[in-house]
């Protein structure tokens, strides 16, 4: 999907289910490497036999992403044989109101953000490097469409998820220069266990399968942000401010103004 380069080794966290293994069974192509991350040994099981029957290489780990040296041996290892094109930071845990009224427990609320924000950081920050040194990568941050329009009974989940989306508009102009493309992806109501746990209204649900299909296209046109599906997005965007609050560039030029003229 790169310029010049064609992306065959991958890394995909959250790869047990959900979007991490549709993208994982999309990716499974003759001659692409995978390593596949996730916490439900039979079910990480089953998507790397899929995903080897399409004829992919399959190397997997049954870990959490919040244990951050058992991860970056882990990755670092699989690049070293391997040099990864292509990191999806996809692993997530959702927690909200529950059927009692109950907001987020204080024991949930930071179990969530070490899963979701320090576990992302641990996946792509051991590869950052390794990309920079070649000149040439791709970090894909998945966040949620509750970035843009926070969920009043996943406040946890909505917080966690627009700090993605920050973070990960900022690492695209910053790594840049290095060759290193990053790509925020943040769907609507998708058909998940995640989302099965979720007891308010979900319009306009998909498919993981469709889902999938849509990041695909988004990471072909190295969209910064792929949301969808656009009735939300529409909805959701003007209540927090839009997906990206600056035109495109000015933040580049106010954070480095020496490149301004480049």
């Amino acid at each position: 999907m790169q310029e010049g380069v064609k992306e065959r080794v991958y890394v995909i966290t959250g790869a047990s289910s959900g979007i991490g293994r549709a993208l994982a069974i999309i990716l499974a192509q003759p001659g692409n490497s995978l390593a596949l991350i996730g916490r439900d040994a039979a079910r990480l099981a089953e998507t790397a036999r899929a995903c080897a029957s399409r004829g992919a290489t399959v190397t997997s780990l049954r870990g959490d992403v919040r244990h951050r040296d058992e991860t970056r041996t882990f990755l670092l290892q699989f690049d070293a044989a391997n040099p990864v094109d292509c990191v999806i930071a996809n692993a997530g845990i959702s927690v909200g109101t529950s059927p009692t009224g109950e907001i987020e427990s204080e024991d949930e609320t930071f179990a969530l953000f070490e899963t979701n924000i320090a576990g992302a950081l641990a996946t792509v920050l051991p590869l950052i490097p390794c990309m920079r040194t070649r000149m040439r990568g791709r970090v894909v941050f998945v966040s949620s469409i509750a970035a843009f329009a926070p969920l009043p009974d996943a406040a946890a989940y909505s917080g966690s998820k627009a700090a993605l989306l920050a973070y990960g508009l900022a690492m695209r102009e910053r790594l840049r220069d290095d060759g290193i493309k990053v790509n925020v992806v943040c769907p609507g109501f998708v058909t998940t266990p995640m989302a099965d746990r979720y007891l308010g209204w979900k319009p306009f649900e998909i498919s993981t399968e469709a889902a999938a299909r849509r990041i695909m296209r988004g990471l072909r046109r190295n969209r910064a942000v792929i949301a969808f599906p656009w009735p939300l997005v529409l909805g959701g965007a003007p209540a927090a401010g839009t997906p990206r609050t600056t035109p495109p560039g000015w933040s580049r030029r106010l954070s480095f103004p020496h490149l301004a003229q480049q």
